[in-house]
């Protein structure tokens, strides 16, 4: 069953599981920026140290790229319905978890942070290959913007309702109902996943034969090192800056605005750079998004206050989709027109991961190393610009990638926005 859709006055034929991948995806994105965010800031009231918030984000890195691996394997051999509603219920468990540890959550920081960081390995695999076998050549623009724009929507609607509840309730029942909240929001992302067409799995998984197709393909191993860097910034703007926002004014619901800025801009931005950024405009665009990244941390290096942290939320918020659009669809475009792209689709999917977690790992494992030696109000800012700087060397290796022709229909294949929306 097909749908045509008007977007962007291009009419658009769709099919019902594409439709659903997207309620999916747009429940996972509510779900997870509904808690996430808070996540962080639960952690910090209880500890009050960057250390404890940098272990739990560590956690997620370092099981991520591993669970990306072992999933890898089992999406040669089951259905990979199977594989994303595993991400699913680890997710969930992991939201259990802190509903049931509660005050004591800081203590088992790492525990933590390695569930959820399984549990985006197994959905977001598996959501990787669903979308390669769903969407096609003249979808994938519509596919990535529009999922892009559900995930504004969750990082806008999610932080705020959040904050509103924790504002209006006792600062621990705020936090179990957006907990549970969560919980359920992850339950109905599996209830849809049965409406999905089964995909049965074949073929043997070949991840090192990738991992060293970087020496054969200079255009793949010129976007695995882009994703290093693309790593290095996500690594502690993952969290930092959040704490900032909190400290800065001691309020989720203050939180919550600071995302309703950053996400609202994104919803509009993601619209126009579907529409307007085409292939020849792609690595333009990723170095001025790039370039926007990295000069907008010099609005909060100097002197932070509620005001500034705004203004930066705006300036991201425009600068993500302007390099993210055009990111991802060429990333996919040189993994389309890779060797044996059709029968590796899961393989190229798994190396790309570790390489940008590779990044992220580095990035707080620096972070970790400084803030434990060093004063961390002076030495933060300094990463700060080291690492912000990341987005920006992403285009030194874009801007060598050459494609040629389009690939053909039928090894093309194609991704969602990038996982969770970096600070």
């Amino acid at each position: 069953m097909r749908k045509s859709l008007q977007f962007y006055q291009d009419k658009i034929d769709v099919s019902k599981d594409l439709l659903f991948l997207l309620v999916i995806g747009g429940l996972y994105s509510l779900g997870i920026f509904l808690s996430n965010t808070f996540v962080n800031i639960y952690l910090w009231k209880q500890s009050g140290d960057y250390i404890t918030i940098a272990m739990y984000n560590l956690a997620i890195c370092l099981f991520q790229p591993i669970t990306f691996i072992i999933a890898g394997k089992l999406a040669k051999k089951v259905d990979r319905v199977i594989v994303l509603r595993l991400g699913v219920i680890f997710l969930s468990l992991f939201f259990l978890s802190v509903l049931i540890i509660g005050e004591k959550s800081s203590t088992y920081n790492f525990m933590l942070g390695s569930l959820l960081g399984i549990g985006y390995g197994f959905y977001w695999l598996a959501f990787n290959v669903l979308t390669f076998e769903i969407t096609e050549p003249e979808t994938r623009d519509f596919f990535n913007g529009f999922l892009g724009v559900l995930q504004s929507f969750g990082g806008m609607i999610g932080p705020l309702l959040a904050g509103v509840i924790i504002a209006k309730m006792e600062a621990n029942i705020g936090y179990t109902t957006i907990f549970t909240i969560s919980f359920i929001l992850f339950i109905s992302a599996v209830a849809f996943s049965f409406f999905l067409k089964r995909r049965q799995a074949e073929g043997s998984f070949y991840f090192r034969r990738i991992l060293k197709e970087r020496k054969h393909n200079k255009n793949w191993g010129r976007i695995l090192y882009a994703h290093i860097f693309q790593g290095l910034r996500e690594g502690i703007f993952l969290f930092v800056i959040s704490i900032w926002v909190f400290l800065v004014t001691k309020s989720e619901f203050a939180l919550g605005m600071f995302n309703v800025f950053l996400s609202g801009l994104s919803i509009v931005f993601y619209f126009i750079a579907t529409k307007f950024i085409k292939p020849p405009l792609r690595k333009k665009a990723i170095l001025l998004g790039g370039l926007i990244l990295f000069f907008s941390i010099f609005i909060i290096l100097f002197d932070i206050s509620y005001m500034l942290l705004m203004i930066y939320a705006v300036v991201i918020g425009i600068a993500y989709p302007i390099i993210s659009v055009p990111y991802v669809s060429m990333t996919y475009d040189v993994i389309g027109k890779a060797w044996k792209a059709k029968e590796m689709r899961v393989e190229y999917i798994v190396v790309r991961e570790v390489f940008v977690n590779l990044g992220r790992v580095i990035s707080i494992l620096v972070f970790l190393i400084a803030v434990s030696f060093l004063n961390p109000e002076k030495i933060i800012p300094i990463l700060l610009v080291i690492f912000g700087s990341g987005h920006v060397f992403i285009y030194f290796f874009v801007k060598n990638v050459h494609l040629g022709s389009q690939p053909k229909k039928e090894v093309l294949i194609k991704e969602q926005i990038p996982d969770e929306k970096n600070r």
